[in-house]
């Protein structure tokens, strides 16, 4: 059974960093895209940033692109997104999104919160 665990938010002064990883266990055949979204307070959850492994493509959300950065670690089978020069605006709680090789599921991490303070 594929799960994944999120850790590395926390809260971080405006221009500050931080690293969010989503740690996916239980998955035979690897990751076929991976994302990262956040959900503001009052807002609707939104996609950030997104990979997907066989185009090696990506997207970032206008307002992080530069400052953030998504990868993963095909050995330790975890999802990364680096976040640097962090604004207020971006204060949500974060998730991460999976989709697994040969797996129509969508697996989402449990969430995690990022406070940037002014």
């Amino acid at each position: 059974q594929v799960q994944l665990v999120q850790s590395g938010g926390g809260l971080v002064q405006a221009g500050g960093s931080l690293k969010l990883s989503c740690a996916v266990s239980g998955n035979p055949y690897g990751i076929q895209s991976m994302a990262w979204y956040r959900q503001a307070p009052g807002k609707e959850r939104e996609l950030v940033a997104s990979f997907t492994t066989a185009s090696k493509s990506e997207y970032y959300e206008e307002s992080v692109k530069g400052r953030f950065s998504i990868s993963k670690d095909n050995v330790k089978n975890t999802v990364y997104l680096q976040m640097d020069s962090l604004k207020p605006e971006d204060t949500g709680v974060y998730y991460c999104l999976v989709k697994i090789f040969f797996d129509t599921s969508d697996y989402w991490g449990q969430g995690t919160q990022v406070t940037v303070s002014s």
